[in-house]
């Protein structure tokens, strides 16, 4: 696929623009989305996906456009998983409900950038050696079985890494929100505030669903142009689904199983394209390995949305028949991760200390199971 340097700067321009505009227009006013505010932009960014792979679909050929639907979806798919660790970190550093949308843009904005030098080293990685698809296609097989053994873990909360105990330790940060601002003067002294230590929460969280992400869509597409326009439309609208869907995260109680059917799939194609690509002297003799047909790209794609469809319409399913038994033994309904997050905004009440300990009181359900540490 050869893509032209004006329709690189198009697209990347575009892209940019649509950050910019949610910076300007959404997130300098600190608010909580309305569902209606949210639903109409989750809504926009998803159609503008859609007509952006029509348009790869018309003029590349249905390839090239099947390859970016199922890079755009598994993409997406696992951006709504990523969405679980977002609601812990919200409801562990009692983000106010207002600024929710700022960290969660800025965190987008950071994940952009790093996937884009993620995807840039991974094509380059593929274009020099072809034995990298063994190592993308066993990692994948690798996170698909963690995948599927740790997502039932219902009872459990945020762990900070290492990296955000260093800057807690490095940097001396509030104990309190200062609205909107990053970092505060507090008696003449530099402070940060529990807002940027979130930030860094939700950053640091970014770097590994990419190590998870790239391999995943290269799995689908090798087109470097494909997999960035799909990761970049992924994102976007991200912040919005966010609000839109928090009421319904606690629901997709089998999402975790879909991810890690997905995943083990692409893990199987990338291992059978590997062998038909084989240059490793000690397997065939060096010579490639082309007894088993290459998964075409109309089967992924497929197999993609079917395991999708069956995951939402099993967790929905098993969703209503707790409810169902909830209320038949009168006991009350389990509460969703959102919620704590909730009502830690209308309290504005942070469970941050300086001592750069996270206070248990506000605990949530995590039902998904896409975690690379």
């Amino acid at each position: 696929m050869d893509v032209p340097f004006w329709v690189w700067a198009i697209t990347v321009g575009a892209i940019i623009a649509m950050i910019a505009f949610d910076f300007v227009g959404h997130v300098r006013t600190p608010h909580a989305p309305s569902l209606r505010e949210a639903a109409t932009w989750s809504a926009a960014y998803v159609a503008i996906a859609v007509v952006f792979g029509i348009g790869v679909w018309i003029f590349a050929g249905g390839q090239y456009g099947g390859e970016y639907f199922a890079g755009y979806i598994t993409e997406k798919s696992l951006s709504v998983d990523n969405l679980f660790v977002f609601v812990l970190i919200m409801a562990s550093f009692a983000v106010p409900r207002e600024l929710q949308q700022k960290v969660l843009l800025f965190g987008i904005a950071f994940a952009l950038i790093l996937r884009t030098v993620f995807i840039f080293l991974g094509a380059a990685a593929i274009e020099n050696f072809s034995w990298v698809f063994y190592l993308f296609g066993a990692f994948l097989i690798y996170t698909a079985v963690a995948q599927a053994r740790a997502g039932g873990d219902d009872d459990e909360e945020f762990k900070e890494n290492g990296f955000l105990r260093l800057v807690r330790r490095v940097v001396p940060t509030t104990s309190d929100y200062h609205g909107d601002r990053m970092t505060t003067k507090l008696d003449g002294k530099r402070f940060i505030t529990p807002l940027a230590i979130a930030l860094v929460a939700i950053g640091s969280a970014d770097i590994l669903f990419a190590v998870d992400s790239i391999p995943a869509i290269f799995g689908l597409t090798e087109e470097t142009f494909l997999v960035f326009a799909a990761n970049a439309f992924s994102l976007l609208g991200l912040r919005q689904l966010f609000f839109l869907i928090d009421g319904l995260l606690d629901r997709l109680v089998y999402l975790h199983y879909g991810l890690a059917v997905i995943l083990g799939f692409i893990g199987i194609k990338l291992l059978i394209h590997a062998l038909h690509e084989n240059e490793l002297p000690f397997i065939n003799g060096g010579e490639h390995v082309t007894a088993i047909p290459e998964i075409p790209t109309w089967l992924s794609l497929l197999v993609i949305v079917v395991t999708l469809a069956v995951t939402t319409v099993a967790s929905l399913a098993r969703s209503r028949r707790d409810a169902r038994e909830a209320a038949a033994v009168g006991a009350p309904e389990p509460s969703a991760g959102h919620d704590a997050a909730a009502v830690a905004g209308e309290t504005g009440t942070p469970t941050v200390r300086t001592d750069g300990d996270v206070s248990p009181a506000v605990r949530t359900d995590e039902r998904g199971g896409h975690r690379s540490s």
